[in-house]
């Protein structure tokens, strides 16, 4: 499968919602969350999409000085494990690079092991939990966190991962 990664547009927020919905159920972000989000300055969004446009996922993350925090990460069911999450994150992370940014962090579900696992496989360590943070259930947050994406460690790690992944 070809992945493109594009910038995410107003025009995509209605699909990006039922993703939204599909992914999250009834407790997920709105249509004006994505457009408040568009039109913030330190929010950078992103989707991935085949040959046809057709929407497999979508992530963002704000910059906040030499820190992005990623926001929402979710591919649609019928794409999970065919690498859309991973280009996701490879695309933050080259966006972090260009950006000087040194740190990614992010909370997930403790519940959510397929994304702790991806987000593990990218270098993220938990550091912490959020209790309760999630609404809908109360669910506790992992709070993860990279190391600096400038050390070779991280940078190693990243090469390898791209290099598995057929990425220049």
């Amino acid at each position: 499968m070809n992945i493109k990664i594009r910038q995410m547009e107003k025009s995509d927020v209605d699909e990006v919602v039922r993703l939204e919905a599909l992914s999250y159920g009834e407790h997920h972000w709105s249509k004006e969350s994505f457009y408040n989000e568009l039109s913030n300055n330190l929010a950078h969004y992103y989707c991935a999409v085949d040959e046809e446009n057709t929407l497999l996922g979508y992530a963002g993350c704000w910059h906040i000085f030499d820190e992005a925090h990623i926001t929402t990460l979710s591919v649609h069911p019928d794409y999970r494990k065919k690498g859309v999450a991973q280009n996701l994150i490879f695309t933050i992370v080259d966006d972090c690079y260009k950006n000087k940014i040194k740190y990614i962090t992010l909370e997930v579900r403790e519940s959510n092991i397929a994304a702790i696992s991806l987000y593990e496989k990218n270098g993220f360590k938990s550091i912490g939990t959020r209790k309760n943070y999630y609404q809908d259930n109360n669910e506790n947050a992992l709070i993860m966190f990279t190391e600096n994406i400038w050390y070779e460690k991280f940078k190693s790690l990243y090469n390898k991962l791209c290099a598995e992944y057929n990425r220049q």
